[in-house]
């Protein structure tokens, strides 16, 4: 019985009592588990962000003042835009506000992990830290100047707003924030049924 609620334990990410995995059946000492989930969490964030800074150097050095590029008809193109405002063209006059805002969630973000023991937060996190960091460095380093930066945007599908990598990091992120807050899954492991 003991050995089966182990298990299970283990199975949902449970943290013990002093936020280390049960102690293992061969004896071993108990593994740390935070520091490994803050370790997925840096790596999809540093993923993310490299994928859409890379993304962007592309778009800036190839794309920018030439043509849009039909990748299915009409329906998607790669098209440079650059956008003062926040995720898909909303709010161009408030730019600062925004890079206050994705500073911001970057210190949220920081506080969380400290207590983070659930993979899927750890992915959920390290997705809006990325979108976050990749929007942020537009703001900072891309004219018209810092803190007043536009963010460059360069997926145009048909009948929708212009987006980049890191607005499509931040979406899926939160999507998924809110499954796992649905499912009762908390980032510190546990799991409660309202």
């Amino acid at each position: 019985m003991a050995e089966a609620e182990a298990e299970a334990e283990r199975s949902i990410g449970t943290p013990g009592a002093d936020g280390t995995e049960p102690a293992p059946a061969d004896g071993a000492e108990p593994r740390p588990r935070g520091k490994r989930r803050v370790i997925v969490l840096l790596v999809v964030a540093v993923v993310a962000y490299l994928l859409d800074l890379g993304s962007k150097m592309l778009v800036v050095a190839k794309l920018e003042h030439h043509a849009p590029i039909e990748i299915i008809g009409d329906v998607l193109k790669f098209e440079a835009v650059r956008n003062p405002g926040a995720a898909f063209g909303v709010g161009e006059a408030f730019t600062v506000i925004f890079t206050v805002i994705a500073a911001a969630v970057i210190v949220v973000i920081a506080r969380i992990a400290r207590k983070l023991y659930s993979v899927p937060w750890a992915v959920a996190l390290g997705l809006l830290l990325g979108g976050a960091l990749g929007n942020l460095t537009d703001r900072i380093f891309r004219s018209p100047g810092v803190f007043e930066g536009a963010v460059v945007d360069f997926i145009a599908p048909a009948h929708f707003a212009v987006f980049n990598l890191a607005d499509s990091a931040i979406v899926c992120g939160g999507i998924l924030i809110v499954i796992l807050s649905f499912r009762g899954l908390d980032p510190d492991g546990t799991v409660h049924k309202d």
